[in-house]
């Protein structure tokens, strides 16, 4: 049976050594519209399903990556160094434990979180995805894009999908070793395509994504429906995405979130990202469209939802949704 060490020393065992001493770099933030709920490989972290996501633009995670001369690794998040027994940092150590050569080299890793830190809106997915392209820039690897999705994944599943802009199609796979299991850019722009983030809490989630996910697949009556339901979305979010269909997109990107949400209401103990607000806030959504706009939303593992519109009805939408944060998906940095 692979673990981790045994995919990174497979995909770097031919790989050049040009080394910098520092990288620079940025990974978009992503959210699914068609999701990643349960693990096949806990160790691995190989998903049930597909899924199919959107980036975030230049919403994301900036890492600068240095040699380290002390004694641990020295991390620091939006400008505050964490303590070694950080949540964060313990998480972040083991990943790059993966990756020390030689043997007891520690690094500096500066990362600024443009989006909140775990609630709901994929911080993990952006930072470990821009870990993994400075290890690839400051080593000198050039490794091609699939094996950097690969190796993303291994820090958090949800990070194979966040090394592109636009729409990105994460492949579940079916072999142990999951060298199968990665994600890929689709060719299809919708550039006037727009995410809104209504932050209704930035406050760190109860029950993080990892437990959620283990909880929900081991005790929810609901799961067993989940992969006949991602492929009937997933196969329908193409399909609009080929054909330009927004009401088509939308519809099956909302109806895809509430499934994943109903599998994890259904596990013993329940699990329940929503708050008072995010129900009030759906409501709103609704009531938009009934009255004729645009206007779908998804939510992931947090209280907070995504809103999916045009840019046509965007100024009409953050008049409605006050603090909304438009994000373009084909928009690599700020205006």
């Amino acid at each position: 049976m692979c673990n981790k060490s045994d995919i990174v020393n497979r995909l770097l065992a031919d790989c050049p050594e040009s080394r910098q001493s520092e990288a620079a770099v940025f990974a978009p933030a992503n959210i699914a519209l068609c999701k990643y709920w349960g693990k096949r490989d806990s160790e691995l972290n190989l998903p049930v399903t597909d899924s199919l996501s959107l980036s975030l633009g230049s919403l994301g995670s900036h890492c600068t990556m240095r040699i380290h001369d002390g004694p641990a690794d020295l991390v620091q998040l939006n400008g505050t160094t964490l303590p070694p027994d950080h949540p964060f940092v313990s998480r972040l150590t083991r990943f790059l434990n993966l990756f020390r050569q030689p043997p007891g080299r520690r690094f500096h890793i500066e990362t600024v979180n443009t989006i909140p830190t775990a609630a709901g809106f994929a911080s993990s997915a952006s930072g470990f995805a821009a870990i993994v392209k400075a290890l690839d820039a400051m080593h000198g690897w050039k490794l091609p894009e699939r094996s950097l999705s690969i190796l993303a994944r291994l820090g958090s599943g949800s990070a194979s999908r966040s090394l592109w802009q636009g729409f990105v199609h994460w492949h579940a796979g079916s072999g142990t070793d999951g060298m199968d299991s990665f994600a890929e850019p689709l060719p299809e722009q919708w550039t006037d395509l727009r995410i809104g983030l209504l932050i209704l809490n930035s406050s760190r989630k109860t029950t993080g994504s990892t437990e959620a996910m283990r909880r929900t697949v081991e005790t929810s009556a609901l799961y067993d429906a989940w992969p006949r339901q991602v492929a009937t979305d997933l196969a329908a979010i193409r399909q609009a995405i080929r054909d330009r269909d927004f009401q088509a997109l939308g519809a099956a990107a909302e109806a895809n979130a509430l499934a994943m949400h109903a599998t994890m209401m259904a596990a013993r103990p329940a699990v329940l990202y929503w708050q008072p607000e995010s129900v009030e806030a759906i409501q709103r959504v609704w009531s938009a469209r009934a009255d004729g706009l645009a206007l779908y939303f998804t939510m992931d593992a947090g209280p907070n939802l995504k809103l999916l519109y045009r840019e046509a009805d965007r100024t009409t939408i953050e008049q409605q949704f006050d603090g909304l944060v438009t994000a373009n998906p084909w928009q690599e940095r700020e205006p």
